[in-house]
């Protein structure tokens, strides 16, 4: 989705892809980044697989994730013949939906945590997506991809990215739900489970205030809802359901599947240090900066974490 260009819009602009291009064809680097991108997807296919389900003799782990980056590269061909990147974000949700129930159709012993898992990932893929989709309908293209949709290797790094980021935020509840070993979902699921609904609703929440907010004063910042706590509650929201996934898959791994609990972790980082917080706290600053209205919104409001006052 949307993640994988900003993690290409953070690494072009900073100062080492700078000086990298400096010394390398950007023919290169782009292809540096489809490569690392298969490799750290190959470290997590690995790490994932161990005491997991086999299909046909192949770990069934590895196997999704194998899946996660072909289902990119197909709709890749029609995006770049048509040069459109407006169905970007339904083929995450699209892979994400994938996974899942390549998941649980080829695991041959899915169990309540299995599906339970594959549920709510479906639930939370299907509304972002749509959500993610019609707002670039609405408004007619996504700018940032006016650059990158021309160039054939950069465009591609960008659907592979978007694999990768599949396979890593999915990688604990996908190990979870190919795993041989079952246990009851037990307190720590249930705790899960909870956060996800609360996430979940937070995100949800926070999107259709925003949205609304922006179609009736169109130009100006949100301080209304959620947004008079957090200065970006759906992100918060995000994080805290990845979270639940990740808690709700934790009794069942072991070994080197533990290395999936890199999800939430990989989920923070994208949104708080890559494509979600930072540019958009770059474009606020540049758009309402000298603002004394958003100058006092933006020293009383927490960037992420809400801090409620009465």
């Amino acid at each position: 989705m949307t993640t994988a260009v900003g993690m290409i819009q953070f690494f072009s602009s900073g100062v080492c892809f700078k000086k990298t291009v400096k010394k390398m064809n950007k023919k290169l680097v782009w292809i540096a980044g489809i490569v690392g991108s298969l490799a750290l997807g190959g470290l997590i296919a690995l790490a994932g697989s161990q005491n997991g389900a086999l299909w046909m003799g192949l770990p069934l782990f590895a196997l999704c994730c194998g899946v996660a980056f072909m289902v990119q590269w197909l709709l890749f061909i029609p995006a770049y013949l048509f040069q459109t990147e407006r169905y970007f974000d339904l083929a995450g949700s699209l892979t994400y939906i994938s996974l899942v129930l390549v998941a649980l159709l080829l695991s041959g012993s899915a169990d309540p945590r299995s599906f339970i898992i594959g549920g709510l990932v479906i639930i939370w893929a299907c509304r972002l997506g749509t959500f993610l989709f019609s707002r670039v309908s609405l408004e007619g293209e996504d700018k940032r991809f006016r650059t990158i949709k021309p160039d054939f290797l950069q465009f591609l790094m960008t659907w592979t990215i978007q694999g990768l980021w599949v396979s890593v935020t999915l990688a604990a509840g996908l190990a979870a739900m190919t795993v041989y070993e079952h246990k009851p979902i037990g307190l720590l699921g249930a705790i899960g489970i909870s956060l996800w609904v609360f996430g979940f609703v937070v995100e949800v929440v926070a999107d259709k205030q925003k949205g609304k907010f922006r179609r009736e004063q169109p130009g100006k910042f949100i301080t209304l809802g959620l947004w008079r706590y957090s200065r970006h509650p759906n992100y918060f929201g995000e994080i805290v359901l990845w979270l639940g996934i990740a808690l709700l898959a934790l009794p069942v791994l072991q070994g080197w599947q533990y290395a999936t609990l890199i999800s939430p972790i990989f989920v923070i980082f994208l949104l708080v240090k890559v494509s979600g917080i930072r540019m958009l706290e770059h474009r606020a600053n540049k758009r309402w900066g000298e603002d004394p209205e958003y100058q006092f919104y933006r020293s009383n409001t927490p960037v992420l974490v809400p801090r409620f006052r009465f």
